[in-house]
């Protein structure tokens, strides 16, 4: 038995996966367990569940795969300070901590958390576990690859081929010159937060008018038509760590940034949708170029852009590839998934079988509950509740409710890996209420109200509803289509804009956006047969065969993943009844809720003694500080004596004992004594960080960075050439198993 451990940390949504002899048994994110979304500390909770899934201990684990290299992630930042000098100072003393404590300290990391364990780490690049985590698990023996995100250590979009268990990359685009972080500038102009605010962009995009096109791409991107741009950096700040966009940025769109407690105005709806339609033309271009290079008739995607759900309609529908599959974990979650199975197939060398489905399982890779851990959650909350044994009944009993109305969360099997709710942790509704939408949004999920919801569509019933040139399925809810042309409903004319966001689209008007088209997930019954069953019962009683179907969680909040979790989502929440497997909870006519839920800390769940966090030293650890701190102290007393310096002595010997005493107390003593002692200390030690490292920067880094200019140095190659057909860099030189046993 061989047990592969892929990992991602250290930048948004760490999670861990296990491989054991080639097949994923698990698969997490780390923000699922502590409560924390896209929380991005090295994923020790993961870890711990995909072990435990697995039936292992840390002992068993033969190998980690870490997601990209971070010594050339630091080689970045080096020379992106070097480039932003003398203006990223804020940037340099506020990261370069953190590189040194976390990010270059991988190996240390996963020995600790592996109970002190030596275990070989190999480190694929960024893209490379983008690239295989979309074709490994593809049901294609040959495909190109196309992978495109903010940036991995440097590349930000790259164009590959994978055939059997090997994956090449060929071509890169490389920072600054980004598509994600484009997109993420324009979503914090627009007043959302990045890494979670893009979805919202997405969605105010068909509520606006492409009228700021032509300044997007006269101005900020030079686009090739082969998919490769470069990016103005007069317009763009994508490294000194103030806002992304500067003021040239801000005169070209009419004024600053939307402040995030404002309205959402004509104007973000528009710049929503001049980027969207940026960001549809360099994917769809970069995929024709994809084809042209590869001649291949099949492609896999992966990468944070390729959770633009709407682009990727535009590029099965209008792209030369006959074949399209798009990794459901694709931003950087799944990079633990896809290093574990670049390790296995390609560094490993162990053979691979495409078949007519993909290996993701439904992307149903997380935790499941037993009916008696459910049953004690329930009895610890004081709810009311009934099990419904047979699961035809159940299936007709909550169909039944949602017909009539009520919202239900739904929380069933094995945890979704990735940022969709698949069936697995939803929230459910009728899509045939206009009001649905309106409901869900400022009663149950407590966000925006131009947001869309996706619709969960039986699989035989899907082309009866929408339109799917190019594509016969979509079970991960990556692509979007529009309503068939009977199921529309005819709007007047004119602009759509947000005043018209109550106007229904289609006979399913909860399901549909602005502009008729919806993220559709078919549900079929190999992937989620009670999922399949639930909508099969709505569609014998409505003869509409799909459900209203969004994450089970709140603004801001995680997917629920736990039972508890769910339960205190259901009491924080207009839900009407929520289903824990088998056990139906519906809310008492006389318990009020809230108009808006609680403020509440993030409540991590408990966690156990296979792992340790590397930010918590062990006893021992702890001691033999102590020790060391009583030796040292008792060294220079001793000195200060001899010279007759007894002040100076006395307080050293007074440390020294302390430290003594400390060093042989028991541990837990020992440790309260630590964290106070570091509570103490901290601020001294941030202020002497912050002296050290502004002189390094006003010293060091800003006469080399003068220097390289004078010499015509351009680390960062942002400059334009008119002259070029293309900006993609060819990737030369192989690849051998010892350039992946380093970690730069």
């Amino acid at each position: 038995m061989t047990a592969i451990l892929g990992i991602s940390a250290h930048y948004h949504d760490a999670a861990a996966a296990i491989l054991v002899d080639g097949e994923v048994v698990a698969a997490a994110q780390e923000e699922r367990f502590t409560r924390r979304k896209h929380d991005p500390r090295f994923p020790l909770s993961a870890i711990e569940y995909c072990l435990r899934e697995a039936d292992l201990v840390p002992s068993d684990v033969d190998r980690v795969a870490f997601y990209d290299k971070p010594l050339l992630k630091f080689d970045r930042f080096l020379e992106t300070a070097l480039d932003q000098s003398p203006f990223g100072l804020r940037s340099f003393v506020r990261n370069v901590p953190e590189w040194l404590h976390e990010r270059l300290r991988v190996p240390d990391a996963v020995r600790q958390a592996l109970s002190g364990r030596r275990v070989p780490i190999v480190y694929p690049e960024h893209h490379e576990s983008h690239a295989a985590s979309a074709f490994f698990p593809s049901p294609f023996e040959e495909a190109a690859i196309l992978t495109i995100d903010g940036v991995g250590e440097w590349a930000t979009a790259t164009v590959g081929v994978g055939r059997g268990n090997r994956v090449e990359l060929r071509e890169e685009l490389r920072f600054p010159h980004s598509l994600g972080l484009l997109y993420s500038a324009f979503t914090e102009y627009c007043g959302f937060r990045v890494n979670s605010g893009e979805y919202k962009l997405m969605g105010l995009a068909p509520y606006g008018e492409p009228r700021f096109l032509e300044a997007i791409t006269s101005e900020i991107v030079d686009l090739r038509d082969d998919g490769s741009f470069r990016l103005d950096p007069r317009f763009l700040d994508l490294a000194t760590g103030r806002r992304t966009t500067s003021s040239r940025f801000h005169d070209l769109f009419g004024g600053p940034p939307r402040n995030t407690e404002s309205p959402v105005t004509e104007r973000e709806a528009d710049l929503a949708a001049s980027v969207q339609r940026v960001a549809e033309e360099i994917v769809l271009r970069m995929a024709r170029h994809a084809h042209r290079v590869t001649s291949l008739d099949s492609l896999c995607l992966a990468g944070g852009v390729a959770l633009n759900a709407v682009a990727n309609g535009r590029l099965v529908r209008e792209s030369p590839f006959r074949h399209v599959w798009i990794q459901p974990a694709a931003g950087d979650a799944g990079g633990a998934l896809g290093a574990a199975w670049f390790t296995w197939h390609q560094l490993l060398g162990k053979p691979r079988t495409a078949g007519p489905g993909d290996r993701q399982h439904g992307s149903r890779l997380g935790p499941s509950f037993d009916e008696d851990t459910i049953r004690l959650e329930l009895e610890r909350a004081g709810l009311t509740f009934r099990h419904v044994a047979d699961e035809e009944t159940l299936c007709s009993e909550v169909a039944a409710a949602i017909d009539d109305g009520a919202v239900v969360g739904w929380f069933q099997g094995r945890m979704e890996f990735g940022p969709r709710a698949l069936g697995a942790r939803s929230i459910l509704a009728d899509p045939r209420r206009a009001e649905t939408r309106t409901r869900l949004n400022e009663l149950v999920k407590f966000r925006e109200d131009f947001r869309p919801f996706a619709p969960a569509v039986l699989l035989e019933h899907l082309n009866e509803w929408f339109e799917t040139d190019g594509f016969d399925e979509s079970p991960y809810m990556l692509l979007v289509a529009r309503a068939a042309k009977h199921r529309r409903v005819e709007r007047p004319g004119g602009r759509p804009g947000l005043g018209r966001r109550d106007e229904p689209s289609s006979t399913v008007p909860a399901v549909t956006h602005v502009d008729g088209t919806a993220r559709l997930q078919t549900v079929d019954v190999e992937r989620a047969p009670r999922f399949h069953r639930l909508l099969r019962a709505f569609e014998q009683r409505t003869s509409t065969p799909m459900l209203v179907n969004t994450s089970f969680n709140l603004r801001g909040e995680p997917v629920v993943c736990t039972p508890g979790d769910a339960i205190r989502c259901f009491e924080r929440t207009n839900l009407d009844v929520l289903v824990l497997e088998r056990f139906v909870v519906e809310r008492s006519p006389d318990k009020p809720t809230s108009p808006r839920p609680q403020e509440l800390e993030p409540t991590p769940h408990p966690g156990s003694s296979l792992i340790r966090s590397p930010a918590e030293p062990s006893p021992a650890f702890v001691r033999t500080l102590f020790l060391a701190a009583a030796a040292v102290s008792g060294l220079v007393a001793w000195r200060f004596g001899v010279r007759g310096w007894s002040v100076t002595a006395t307080g050293f010997a007074v440390v020294a004992a302390a430290s003594a005493v400390a060093a042989v107390a028991p541990a837990l003593a020992a440790r309260r004594l630590y964290d106070r002692w570091r509570l103490l200390t901290a601020p001294i030690a941030r202020t002497l960080s912050t002296v050290l490292l502004t002189a390094t920067y006003v010293f060091v880094v800003v006469p080399v960075a003068g220097l390289l200019r004078l010499l015509g140095h351009d680390p960062l190659r942002r400059r334009f050439d008119p002259s070029k057909s293309s900006y993609w860099t060819k990737r030369t030189g192989e690849r051998t198993a010892k350039d992946y046993s380093r970690r730069y």
